[in-house]
């Protein structure tokens, strides 16, 4: 049986590409980042190997103790890490000295390369995730209003300015003025801070790179964003339609229904 790699971080993207590549017919060997992916990611894979995050060295024995040459790069694993936990091997340390910077997509990206050198193909995270990917339009039974509009597309512009620059992906702003930027700390708390500037009425702008690797994680939303919109008084979301991975789908539009908050894909 053909066999693949995913490479784990937190959340629950592991796990749906698991099920999804041994629904194809794979044999999935997971490779999880110890503190960021959760231990029941075992009863959902064929074998389970636990590394520390930085153990490159690590990383590529198993995928060659395991005959696996095909992998998947998926789950979080919050950039903080990189200054508290990271407890590189040799390897790994020293990639990690080799790099031109600290940025997310530099270390992904290095990391990548040496999985090349060794035969082992890091491929397109929606290779077991494109039933997650946003369709275009409008989700949500409220449509954003005219003014929330001109917030998305003005905040739809600053979000690509940030993102090509690799420093984030989500913007908070409201009556065109920009509140929250993205930056280490992710999403909800950008949109908590936002929101706390704001006092209610901001709106949410969350997009991938113009030139984003498919290889790595996609921008992600779900109920957690909408629980982090209502906590924070955002009124609407826009995401890229087709470049944006949605967790429980039905949950989130369901709770921001519920909530007035309209979400858009385009």
């Amino acid at each position: 049986m053909e066999k693949v790699g995913i490479i784990a971080g937190g959340g629950k993207l592991p796990f749906i590409a698991a099920k999804e590549a041994k629904a194809q017919g794979f044999r999935v060997v997971a490779v999880a980042i110890e503190g960021e992916a959760s231990s029941d990611l075992e009863a959902h894979v064929d074998s389970i190997h636990w590394i520390s995050a930085g153990d490159l060295g690590a990383l590529i024995s198993i995928l060659h103790r395991e005959k696996v040459f095909d992998a998947v790069m998926l789950g979080k694993i919050p950039l903080t890490v990189i200054f508290s936990k990271i407890k590189p091997d040799l390897r790994g340390a020293l990639l990690y000295f080799k790099l031109k910077d600290r940025r997310g997509d530099s270390i992904l990206e290095a990391i990548a390369q040496e999985l090349g050198k060794e035969g082992i193909i890091l491929h397109e995270t929606t290779r077991f995730l494109s039933s997650l990917l946003l369709p275009e339009g409008v989700l949500t039974s409220r449509v954003p209003s005219e003014r929330e509009w001109e917030d998305i597309r003005f905040g739809r512009e600053i979000a690509k300015a940030i993102a090509s620059l690799r420093i984030g992906q989500t913007v908070i702003v409201k009556e065109k003025a920009v509140l929250a930027v993205e930056s280490a700390e992710g999403t909800d708390e950008t949109i908590r801070r936002g929101g706390a500037l704001g006092r209610r009425g901001v709106v949410v702008v969350k997009v991938s790179r113009p030139d984003h690797d498919m290889r790595f994680d996609l921008p992600v939303v779900g109920k957690e964003t909408v629980e982090a919109m209502e906590e924070a008084g955002a009124i609407a979301l826009a995401v890229d339609a087709g470049k944006t991975l949605a967790l429980d789908l039905e949950g989130m539009v369901g709770l921001a229904n519920a909530t007035g908050i309209a979400i858009v894909a385009d």
